[in-house]
């Protein structure tokens, strides 16, 4: 098990990383208003600090008595992968509160199918559309927690 310092403090960085990654991206685009802006931030930087600990928690898990190669690359993956879910997962639930509006009513057939295919096509607007945000401070945000991983596991 990751230290809860270890995991508490590197989910407020990671999630300081994501959060700045999302900012400067929606900053040089120009984009919409500050009041979006900050809720984009805000969601990003919510799903890194929810992910850190579960990304961290998976790399220890695969990279157990193993060498820093491995360690390095089961932090790379596990640390992405549980990012782009969490945040992805979030940008889902809000994208599927907004058209809830318009949906049938709870726990029919249809409204399943309609919960089913929005959540669906918020995560394909997730990734089509949300992955660009976190590059290159979140790429880089990530090398560098990966070789903290990888340093660590020595």
């Amino acid at each position: 098990m990751p230290s809860p310092v270890a995991a508490l403090l590197g989910a407020l960085l990671w999630a300081m990383a994501m959060g700045a990654s999302a900012l400067l991206c929606l900053w040089l685009d120009n984009w919409e208003t500050p009041e979006k802006i900050r809720f984009v931030v805000l969601l990003y930087a919510m799903g890194a600090a929810i992910a850190f600990p579960v990304g961290l928690f998976a790399a220890r898990l695969i990279s157990l008595d193993r060498q820093a190669e491995v360690a390095f690359a089961a932090a790379f993956i596990c640390l992405l992968a549980a990012t782009l879910a969490f945040t992805g997962g979030l940008f889902a639930l809000q994208y599927r509160s907004y058209y809830a509006e318009w949906h049938a009513e709870a726990f029919t057939v249809r409204w399943a199918f309609e919960l089913v295919f929005t959540s669906l096509t918020a995560l394909y607007q997730f990734v089509v559309l949300g992955i660009r945000l976190y590059f290159p401070i979140g790429f880089i945000a990530l090398a560098c927690a990966s070789l903290w991983f990888a340093r660590q596991q020595r």
